[in-house]
């Protein structure tokens, strides 16, 4: 029999609680550099130093950059294990096709069912254009156009995710995106995977790269043969792909700078221990995953202490999730409900799951949260697999400033103004006394010389 789980306990009336979540906080950011010590041997075997995680992104795309696919091919082979010739980066269209007809039925319907309802969601919240008529004439108005071409990097070192190619290439498609390039791991679960592959062909998308990691970030990027340049990169991906992300924003656009996955259960008394230690588990099996309970019941919190004890036995990853409730976990016993929703506020999670009584209520006291799971029923996997919103979300406590991905971040906003001869003539004292406040009198004049040209 296993030892008991050996997860934080916190009193949050205290400032041990805050202290441990900062902590938290701090090791799954990309500042964190949690790299496993696999990956540390390995950055030693390819750069002959013990560069930090920035430096090898650093290195990798100054010199995708300068070297093109030549470098990118050479770090896949050196990181990834996997030496290919430019002609086999991209995966061929036939390759595609028959992954498509091997792939099982009932999981082709998964897959458009999932699509149905993501593109449903999408499409309602989708921007749309915006006029108001001027009072002389004219109009002003906000319009929406998508992206010409968007890159998905999709990951592929410790399982397949089908579903992050639907939570980002749906929405895109949503908000009209004609162009997008799916990037993965030359690994069995990346770019090998026919699961994954199937996918793309049933969402229509035909360009699938063999290649991960920051050097498929600096490709999308920079552009290399036989991989055109991307206006926007989008999906998650590990510590190097997300400071990869940091690093060529400006170049192109990103979605976020994610870390690790995270979940706080909120939870009152009556919520079952079961369920809400399954959360737990379930962010945690991603290893690394933060997952937090915040209660201001006692008894929930010994029950399920015990609960995951139980759990963990029956689960196929549940050592890797242990270890991650160990060293990124707790379970915080907040004085009153109050205090625990000020907690929440400031943890500021990718996901919460709100197990109270009245979950609407607790709601509209939260202001920081990516996604939010409302009711004992509401499991955080249903928005990961089925719900409609991307589950793409932010992470470390930038819910306090970002939002999920959805397909209005594949649209750029541009205005678009028209005035008649009238409408000059009515702003055109303004125009002047701004331009002479300013000294700058070609503005004045661009103006002037169509009112003189009416006289």
């Amino acid at each position: 029999m296993s030892a008991k789980i050996n997860i934080p306990r916190l009193n949050a009336s205290g400032s041990e609680a805050q202290h441990r979540l900062d902590q938290l906080r701090q090791k799954l950011s990309p500042q964190g550099d949690i790299v496993s010590p696999a990956g540390r041997e390995k950055t030693m075997a390819v750069f002959g130093e013990p560069l930090t995680p920035q430096q090898v992104v650093e290195r990798i795309c100054q010199q995708v950059r300068a070297e093109g696919v030549t470098a990118v091919l050479e770090f896949s082979a050196q990181l990834d294990g996997r030496r290919l010739q430019a002609d086999e980066l991209r995966v061929p269209a036939d390759e595609l096709q028959q992954a498509h007809a091997q792939a099982d039925p009932e999981f082709l319907a998964t897959v458009r069912r999932i699509r149905e309802r993501i593109l449903r969601f999408q499409q309602a919240i989708l921007h749309r254009d915006v006029q108001i008529d001027d009072v002389a004439g004219g109009y002003l108005r906000q319009r929406y156009v998508p992206v010409r071409r968007a890159g998905i990097c999709v990951p592929g070192g410790a399982a397949a995710y089908p579903s992050t190619v639907l939570m980002t290439a749906v929405p895109a498609q949503a908000a009209g995106v004609r162009e997008l390039a799916v990037v993965a791991p030359p690994t069995p679960f990346g770019s090998y995977n026919p699961d994954l592959l199937a996918t793309c062909h049933e969402l229509g998308i035909d360009e699938v790269y063999r290649v991960g990691g920051a050097q498929a970030v600096a490709a999308l990027a920079y552009g290399v043969e036989g991989v055109p340049q991307v206006d926007k990169i989008v999906g998650p991906g590990n510590l190097f792909v997300a400071l990869a992300k940091k690093w060529v924003f400006g170049e192109v656009d990103i979605d976020s700078i994610a870390g690790p996955s995270e979940v706080v259960v909120l939870a009152d008394e009556r919520a079952r221990a079961d369920w809400v230690a399954a959360e737990l588990i379930a962010q945690a099996e991603h290893s690394p995953g933060a997952s937090i309970l915040i209660t201001w019941s006692e008894s929930l919190l010994d029950a399920v202490a015990q609960a995951l004890d139980a759990q963990l036995a029956a689960q196929p990853r549940g050592q890797l999730a242990r270890q991650s409730l160990e060293e990124f976990g707790a379970l915080v016993l907040a004085p009153d409900e109050q205090q625990a929703i000020e907690l929440t506020n400031t943890i500021a999670p990718e996901h919460l799951q709100i197990a109270c009584r009245d979950p609407e209520a607790v709601l509209d006291r939260i202001d920081c949260v990516g996604a939010a799971f409302l009711g004992d029923e509401t499991a955080v996997a249903l928005g990961d697999y089925v719900a409609g919103p991307s589950h793409v979300l932010p992470t470390g406590g930038t819910a306090r400033f970002a939002s999920g991905l959805s397909a209005n971040d594949f649209l750029r906003a541009g205005s678009v103004s028209r005035f008649t001869a009238e409408g000059v003539a009515q702003v055109a004292g303004d125009v002047q006394r701004l331009a002479e406040k300013e000294a700058l009198a070609a503005h004045w004049q661009s103006v002037q010389l169509r009112l003189e040209s009416r006289e």
